[in-house]
């Protein structure tokens, strides 16, 4: 049995979900970190090496997804209301799939990500993504939502900035790309990352929600 298995044998149910939510929050700050590595590395090999360490991470959130809805369908006693718990899941899901395909996307498509704009998306999604990693591990002090929501206006913050980066972006993209085809890719992979911070921002939505509720 794995220690994992072992932990949440004795960990009273309502915790579980805490635990488990904060997994699922490290993670998706680690591949925040692995998505910034990724672009501003100058190595194809090292990329190639980094985008295998985002699909591990993207992986191991889907399986701590499907154990929080399997929980949820077990446990009557939760912590929050069994919908927050199951939107706050697929938000955080969300957060990693997006973090995860704009990684591929570059590698399927063969983007260069040293272009400015690219890399200014990645550190908005490394931040944000650290965000949302504070923010969930303070759930458990739901009473003391200082904190919390000083990463959710955070996390709106770094939102509104990826809109301007990305309409920026494809402004020149628009100006100085005359490969037609190299447009759609480039456009392709600078409209998924800024998803992943409405994504991030629609984590900070739901705890925001929570809090409302709870705090």
């Amino acid at each position: 049995m794995a220690l994992n298995n072992i932990l949440s044998v004795f960990l009273p149910k309502d915790k579980i979900f805490y635990s488990l939510f904060e997994q699922t929050a490290a993670n998706i700050t680690e591949m925040g970190v692995l998505l910034h590595q990724f672009v501003f590395e100058t190595d194809p090999n090292n990329r190639l090496t980094i985008s295998k360490q985002i699909e591990d991470f993207e992986h191991k959130n889907d399986e701590l997804t499907h154990k929080i809805f399997t929980e949820l369908g077990k446990n009557f006693i939760t912590p929050f209301d069994r919908e927050d718990i199951h939107y706050l899941a697929t938000a955080m899901d969300d957060v990693a799939d997006y973090i995860h395909a704009s990684c591929k996307k570059m590698q399927f498509h063969g983007v260069n990500p040293h272009e400015q704009g690219i890399q200014s998306l990645a550190e908005i999604i490394m931040q944000s993504a650290a965000e949302v990693g504070k923010a969930v591990m303070q759930l458990r002090e739901l009473k003391r939502p200082e904190k919390i929501m000083e990463s959710l206006v955070r996390i709106n913050s770094f939102e509104n900035h990826a809109d301007n980066v990305f309409d920026m972006s494809i402004k020149n993209l628009f100006e100085v790309e005359n490969d037609f085809k190299e447009l759609i890719r480039k456009r392709e992979v600078y409209t998924i990352m800024e998803v992943a911070t409405d994504k991030c921002e629609d984590v900070g939505n739901v705890i925001e929600t929570i809090i409302v509720k709870y705090a």
